[in-house]
């Protein structure tokens, strides 16, 4: 699964504040992503976020 800093990516469950789209803001062993609802920041590491992303949005697609 290639995801970049930058990219959104929709989640299959959501964050307790109700936001389902996450920002990348960090890619390796572990991601750190960042909900775009409130701005919390999470670490999950690689097979996690591969089980729970849903889809991803790249970063040419996300911004207008």
């Amino acid at each position: 699964m290639q995801v970049k800093v930058g990219d959104l990516v929709e989640m299959k469950k959501q964050h307790p504040c109700g936001g389902t789209q996450f920002e990348v803001m960090r890619v390796g062993m572990d991601l750190r992503l960042r909900c775009t609802t409130c701005g919390t920041q999470v670490w999950l590491d690689r097979p996690k976020f591969n089980k729970a992303v849903k889809k991803i949005i790249p970063l040419s697609d996300g911004i207008q």
